[in-house]
C-alpha cells in the first residue's frame, strides 16, 4: 500500500488480542497510527522515520515550523532520542512522570532534521497502559502529535480520532475514554530559568512547588 493514498482507516479494540501489537507493526512500516494517552487521542509515527514524519505533518495540515513531540514508554527510553539531561530534568521526571507534563530538552542527533526545527525535543510518558503497551512495542518512542486537523478540537475517545482522520491514517487503536482531555503541560527546560510554554493539567503552581524552583 502507497503510505501517502488515501486508505481505509481499520478500527483495533486494544482489549483483542494482538490488536496492540498490529498498531505497533503498522507504525514501524511507517504508517500513522492513532491512539489513546492520558491526555488527548494522539497520532503517532516512528521518529527516526523522516518519510513518516513528514506524512504526520501532511495528515495534521501541521506547520513544519512546529516540532513533532516525542512519547516515551519507559524512563530508560529518554537516552534513545535526548541528549545532556540535566539535573533538574531528572527532578521534574521523578516527580511528574508518568503523566501531563511534557519537558523540552537537547534532542539526540540521530533524530532526523524535520522533527524540530531547533536543538529541543519535546518529552514526557503518558500515565495510560494501552498507551505505554502500543510504544512499547513499536519500540520504546513514538513521535505524536494531538489526532485532530490542525486548528481542529482534539480527539477524546477514539470515535472522534476516527471522525476527524477517516481515510487519512492506517488505524485508530481503541484504549477507551483519555483521562484529562486537556493536553499535557509544556516545559521548557533548555531556557533558563525554564519557561512554560503551555499550561494544562501540571500548573505553574504545581511546578513552583520544586524544592529546585524551575520557574
Amino acid at each position: 500500500m502507497n503510505r501517502d493514498a488515501f486508505m481505509i482507516t481499520k478500527q483495533l479494540n486494544a482489549k483483542t488480542t494482538n490488536a496492540i501489537q498490529e498498531a505497533a507493526d503498522l507504525l514501524k512500516q511507517g504508517y500513522v497510527i492513532a491512539f489513546p494517552t492520558d491526555t488527548l487521542y494522539g497520532i503517532g509515527v516512528d521518529p527516526f522515520d523522516p518519510v513518516a514524519i513528514e506524512r504526520l505533518y501532511q495528515v495534521k495540515g501541521r506547520s513544519i515550523d512546529k516540532g513533532i513531540p516525542i512519547l516515551l514508554a519507559d524512563t530508560a527510553d529518554l537516552e534513545k532520542v535526548a541528549i545532556n539531561i540535566p539535573a533538574l530534568v531528572q527532578t521534574l521526571i521523578e516527580q511528574y512522570w508518568p503523566g501531563p507534563l511534557t519537558l523540552v530538552v537537547p534532542k539526540h542527533p540521530k533524530l532526523p532534521d524535520v522533527i524540530s526545527p531547533n536543538h529541543g525535543i519535546a518529552v514526557r510518558i503518558p500515565d495510560h497502559a494501552v498507551s505505554r503497551a502500543f510504544i512499547r512495542a513499536a519500540g520504546g518512542v513514538v513521535a505524536t502529535s494531538s489526532a485532530n486537523r490542525s486548528g481542529e478540537i482534539p480527539a477524546r475517545n477514539a470515535a472522534e480520532a476516527l471522525q476527524a482522520l477517516n481515510g487519512r491514517i492506517a488505524a485508530v487503536l481503541d484504549g477507551g475514554q483519555v483521562q484529562h482531555g486537556q493536553a499535557s503541560t509544556v516545559l521548557d527546560c533548555m531556557s533558563d530559568p525554564p519557561k512554560v510554554l503551555r499550561e494544562g493539567p501540571v500548573t505553574v503552581k504545581n511546578l513552583s512547588r520544586l524544592k529546585t524552583k524551575p520557574i
